[in-house]
């Protein structure tokens, strides 16, 4: 019975270490980023251009994170296999995040061939209640409810954004302001989180229990 408690806690303390180290956070926060900067862009190129030219941008921010992941990350704390009730569990949440997608995709369909163009708060509030479903559901499933903070902060986003734009005129919705803001807090806590880790974990101290399947 001991020592099933300790494989679990063993195997949490290892979970929780993937997420440790913040590179996900840097990478949800150049997320954020396309809402800052796209509407700068749409003018010149189009809504749907100013959004495609941040596929590449997310493409090598992805890369640039497997890669410290294995060359920086990975050094430290082992390679971890975790038990099949872990796996169905991300699984799970996979899952149900891609079935939200899906229904955000043919929700955001239907509005824009329903509902008039001018109907700004509504097309807002519900992209940031979308972003604040998906980031509550991966915080209650990873047990990081800093994600959910990164939801909320979203949505304060958008709708800031267009509170100062219907009152004060601000450019662009206020989103380069509003989101921006945003995108630095995320982008900052990520690297407090990775210098952090990095302390923590020093490459000739490698916690040898992470570095076993549990």
């Amino acid at each position: 019975m001991t020592q099933t408690i300790s494989l679990k806690q063993t195997e949490q303390k290892a979970f929780n270490t993937v997420f440790e180290h913040g590179l996900w956070d840097i990478f949800i926060g150049c997320l954020i980023v396309q809402f800052a900067v796209a509407p700068l862009l749409s003018k010149r190129i189009g809504d749907f251009w100013s959004s495609a030219v941040f596929i590449p941008f997310w493409a090598l921010a992805f890369v640039v994170v497997l890669l410290v992941r294995k060359h920086i990350i990975r050094p430290r704390i082992g390679v971890v296999t975790f038990r099949p009730h872990r796996k169905k569990k991300l699984t799970r949440l996979l899952s149900i995040m891609l079935v939200v997608n899906l229904l955000a995709m043919l929700l955001g369909l239907f509005l824009a061939w329903k509902a008039p163009v001018s109907s700004g708060w509504l097309h807002t509030l519900l992209l940031g209640m979308i972003v604040l479903v998906l980031s509550s559901i991966a915080a209650y499933y990873l047990r990081i409810p800093r994600f959910f903070i990164y939801g909320v902060l979203f949505l304060l986003s958008l709708t800031i954004g267009e509170w100062l734009y219907t009152q004060y005129r601000i450019a662009n919705h206020g989103f380069p302001i509003t989101c921006g803001i945003t995108a630095g807090i995320v982008i900052l806590t990520g690297l407090v989180y990775l210098l952090r880790f990095l302390r923590k974990y020093p490459l000739q101290d490698a916690p040898s229990e992470f570095r076993e399947a549990v």
